[in-house]
Parts: structure tokens; C-alpha cells; sequence
């Protein structure tokens, strides 16, 4: 199964194991809401934890399936939305514990999270720029200050673990063989706490933050949307696919 879901003391543990980057296609996605949606709807959860397996935590979209079928992406569109959604409403608190890439897609799911271990060889991007789409700075902007989202964003370069840590958007960096153990430790230390507290807790901080994350994305998926009817953005998509760098414009 591409995205398993294991419920133990306490904690949902939702994993990802998609061949070869954990880039996922549009049915992934809007298989993702509801996963995460029944596990923080158990009364028996207290702690939803995310994790991947693989060669980093998540490449974001399957390119290769919007190259060929570009009429999938209003489709994918709504997952994505639905997915980083089910997360940032969840009744209780969602954990993500990341390596190596965390890659478009997998910016959102970090952004909508509460709290966000990484390993010490991971790193953010938003490379949409260069795939000829738009999206993640909403959730990026839940992340890191102002500034750096607009240089990630336009350069469509990495942020390592380490400078998000400076930064505030981690809460702890640990070597990669030791992320799992730290990552249950954390969502355990959470998830021994009374579930009604934490059901309080979590809709008041939502309650508390100065801009709504669900309708800034949905604000800026119509900028992606618009960019990839354009024709730089199929240039861009097929430049991926075919040579694995971005296109010259």
C-alpha cells in the first residue's frame, strides 16, 4: 500500500511509500483527506504522526502524470487542497517527521502540520517555478518569515533543515538513522496528554493565527492553475520529464 496508517498508544502513524521520490499522482491525493480525517476522528487518537519512507519524505506531484494528462489537474488541484485542509483542521495535533527532500506537495502537508522533526539531511523547496506551476507559499508562509518564502520561491532553491531550524520551522533536527525513535518520542510525549485538552488546544491556536492558510491557498491555486494553462508551463513540465532540468526561457 502506497499510504498505510498503523494506530498505537495513542498515535496514528501515517506513512508513505510511494516508488521512487514519494511524488504523488492525483488519486494519491485525494486519498489522503480521508485517511487523515478518520484518524483524527478516533476517539482513541490523541497525536496523528506523518512519515515517509524511501528516498525522502515527499517530491510533491507526479509531473509525469500532468505532462500526459494536464485535464487531471483541476482534479489534483482539489487533493492537494483537501489534504493540507484535513491537516490544518484536524481535531488534534499532526506531527511530521521528514528526510532528505520535503518538495512542493510536501511543503503543504508541512505548513498545515503543528509540528515538524527533521532529519539532518533533509531540506525544503518550492520548485514550482521550474515545473511550470504555482503553489506552496501559503503553507511555506506558515513556515518562515516573508523574505525567505519570496527567494525560495522565485529561485526555486532549497532551504536545509539547519537554516529552517534557525528560522523557527523546525522544532528539532536529529540524525537521519535516529528520526523515527525522536519523531514517536515527540508524537508520544503529545499523545499523553488528555485528548479533550488537546482537541481545545488545537482549535484555539487555528483560532488564534492572523491569516486563514486554507484561503490563501485556495486564493493561490488560481494562480496555478492559470500558469499551467499557459504554454511555458507544458515547456516546462515536458523539459522535466525528458531531460530532468528546467526549461530555458
Amino acid at each position: 500500500m502506497p499510504i498505510t496508517c498503523t494506530i498505537q498508544d495513542r498515535v496514528a502513524e501515517i506513512v508513505f511509500d510511494v516508488p521512487p521520490v514519494n511524488a504523488f499522482d492525483s488519486e494519491t491525493w485525494n486519498s489522503l483527506p480521508r485517511i487523515i480525517s478518520e484518524a483524527a476522528r478516533n476517539e482513541d487518537v490523541h497525536c496523528i504522526l506523518i512519515r515517509a519512507e524511501g528516498r525522502g519524505f515527499c517530491g510533491g506531484v507526479d509531473i509525469k502524470e500532468m505532462q500526459a494528462h494536464p485535464e487531471r489537474i483541476p482534479y489534483l488541484n482539489r487533493g492537494n487542497y483537501l489534504t493540507f485542509k484535513a491537516i490544518h483542521e484536524a481535531e488534534i495535533p499532526v506531527v511530521v517527521a521528514v528526510h532528505k527532500f520535503v518538495i512542493g506537495g510536501g511543503i503543504g502537508i508541512c505548513g498545515a502540520s503543528d509540528t515538524i522533526i527533521a532529519a539532518d539531511d533533509a531540506f525544503f523547496a518550492l520548485p514550482e517555478i521550474d515545473r511550470g506551476a504555482m503553489g506552496g507559499a501559503s503553507h511555506m508562509s506558515r513556515m518562515l518569515p516573508l523574505h525567505k518564502v519570496r527567494a525560495a520561491f522565485f529561485t526555486g532553491g532549497n532551504i536545509p533543515a539547519q537554516e529552517a531550524y534557525r528560522l523557527g520551522a523546525v522544532e528539532k533536527v536529529v540524525a537521519r538513522a535516529d528520526l523515527e525513535t525522536e519523531a514517536r518520542a515527540f508524537a508520544a510525549l503529545v499523545a499523553s496528554k488528555s485528548r479533550k485538552a488537546l482537541v481545545i488546544a488545537k482549535e484555539a491556536l487555528n483560532g488564534l493565527e492572523a491569516r486563514d492558510v486554507d484561503r490563501g491557498y485556495r486564493w493561490e491555486q488560481g494562480f496555478t492553475l492559470e500558469m499551467y494553462m499557459h504554454e511555458d508551463s507544458q515547456k516546462a513540465r515536458d523539459a522535466f520529464v525528458e531531460t530532468g532540468k528546467a526549461a530555458k526561457f
